[in-house]
């Protein structure tokens, strides 16, 4: 079997490398992972110690964020590595201030995994939700350096639990701990002998507390909801979202409606115009004069929206009838309720908040009039939400007490290389 992933790995690079010839996104996968070993040469303190932060894509970096984050409060001295795989992660956050250095990972070949971890030398390594590179973790391992799975979900039809997957299944075993999420993936690895694991919950609720805390005064908003009982925020949405929601605005022009799209280019900002009749005002073309003269502003800039949610009296939350909704909790976190489409069934959080009572789902105009109609009147269910985000934070505190440079590995990696 590792003959096979190592062969898999170098059939993947070459893919890379033909794609990289047309995508403009393979192109700079490649290249990323071309450039690391200069990057890290030229910025690397050779006598300073690291602790190696990775991350697939961004929303892996958001889970990862908070305990980067309080990791630097408590111990400014400390220097961070943050790796991602993916340019959707890489390119969005190449700038972020938390980490001391930030790069592409190499491809998971055996030279590069040695060849990086060798360069680098981490006092600990931390994977975060899916990654599981198995030559990385063997480098890993030949220098005695702890490993640490974070924010972990685990399922029953994943590679680890076939019958095939033994392999892949004895790589957790080489990690000194896995935090998972929730109990069912705790269970799942302890009927496959799997011990190392604790149940911490889900690093985002402390990001969004944070975020909360932190949360931006706008004054062209308050300008814009100035004196308005009824707000509704439309977050990260897509046209069939702002179809449903300016058809209740026009049936209900006493409400102030703020969207936020998903995407903010000309082509999208034309399409939510034609649905409004040109009867909103862009963000960006926003004065404390011609915000009274509207009930839809369109925020066309990025970075506000989760300190424009503490605005709200219900949250929209777009995607629903794509590929999935966005981040619930950026505006549960405020105490409000929760609104969107039907396909989230893959998110924990909308599930959860769906079950106690503080989301609910629509799947056309008359079920989501109803729902708005009710909890605009209604905040019992924002203090659902609200209770719901207090009530499961934590996970960071958790995961720092072990990863901690002050605090030594409790457990050891397992000799499972030796034996392949």
């Amino acid at each position: 079997m590792k003959i096979i992933y190592s062969l898999g790995i170098y059939i993947y690079g070459a893919f890379i490398f033909i794609a990289s010839l047309f995508n403009e996104k393979a192109r700079k996968l490649r290249i990323g992972q071309r450039d690391a070993f200069e990057l890290l040469e030229e910025e690397i303190e050779r006598k300073a110690h690291y602790i190696w932060f990775h991350a697939a894509s961004l929303g892996e970096f958001e889970q990862g964020r908070p305990v980067i984050e309080q990791l630097k409060r408590e111990q400014p001295d400390i220097k961070i590595l943050l790796t991602f795989f993916s340019p959707s992660g890489y390119e969005v956050r190449k700038n972020y201030t938390g980490a001391d250095i930030i790069s592409y990972l190499p491809l998971d070949t055996p030279k590069a995994a040695r060849k990086f971890v060798n360069l680098v030398n981490p006092s600990k390594a931390v994977f975060i939700k899916y990654e599981f590179w198995p030559n990385y973790l063997k480098a890993l391992k030949a220098k005695n350096i702890p490993v640490y799975s974070i924010s972990a979900i685990f399922r029953t039809n994943q590679v680890f639990f076939q019958w095939y997957g033994k392999w892949y299944r004895n790589l957790l075993k080489t990690f000194n701990h896995i935090f998972v999420q929730d109990q069912k993936s705790q269970e799942l690895l302890l009927a496959h002998g799997i011990k190392n694991v604790s149940i911490v919950g889900d690093t985002r609720f402390d990001r969004v507390a944070d975020l909360g805390k932190q949360a931006k005064s706008i004054p062209f908003i308050e300008a814009f909801v100035a004196g308005a009982q009824k707000v509704i925020v439309a977050g990260s949405s897509w046209i069939k979202d702002e179809e449903l929601l300016v058809h209740y605005l026009k049936l209900h022009p006493d409400i102030k409606l703020i969207i936020v799209p998903h995407e903010i280019d000309y082509s999208h900002i034309t399409e939510i115009s034609k649905l409004l009749g040109g009867k909103f005002i862009r963000y960006s073309e926003a004065n404390m004069e011609n915000l009274q003269t509207t009930n839809c502003l369109v925020v066309d800039t990025i970075g506000l929206l989760s300190s424009i949610y503490r605005y709200a009296n219900v949250a929209y939350i777009g995607g629903g009838f794509g590929v999935g909704i966005h981040n619930t909790l950026e505006a549960a976190v405020y105490g409000i309720p929760v609104v969107f489409g039907p396909n989230y069934q893959k998110f924990r959080e909308a599930r959860d908040l769906i079950a106690i009572g503080g989301a609910f789902s629509i799947s056309n105009y008359v079920v989501l009039e109803a729902q708005f109609d009710r909890l605009l009147k209604d905040n019992q269910a924002g203090k659902i939400a609200g209770e719901y985000v207090k009530n499961n934070t934590g996970a960071t505190e958790l995961i720092i007490k072990e990863i901690s440079p002050l605090n030594p590995p409790k457990g050891e990696l397992k000799d499972f290389f030796s034996k392949q």
